[in-house]
């Protein structure tokens, strides 16, 4: 699932913001017209509600270029890893 994309907020969104996304969700999809549609954004919001399901999120989020050190140390963060890192060498079967 991906929280981010369902809700239609930026990764360094605030509480607020999420807040005002999903109200805007709910509106434009309410239980009783799509129950299915408003499933999804429950557990979307319920997912960026909670610190650590979003700290989850953003590490298995599928976009590279908003890794979750930049999130957590804010702009100053390097955007890159740089040198070999030994899960390297795993991914690469060695």
């Amino acid at each position: 699932m991906d929280a981010l994309k369902i809700l239609g907020v930026a990764a360094k969104a605030s509480a607020e913001e999420i807040r005002a996304a999903y109200l805007l969700k709910v509106r434009e999809h309410p239980p009783e017209q799509s129950p299915e549609e408003f499933e999804r954004i429950r557990d979307a919001y319920e997912t960026l509600r909670d610190p650590r399901r979003r700290a989850r999120e953003m590490f298995l989020a599928a976009d590279p270029s908003e890794p979750l050190v930049s999130l957590i140390a804010g702009e100053r963060a390097p955007r890159r890893f740089v040198g070999p890192h030994p899960w390297m060498e795993v991914l690469k079967g060695k």
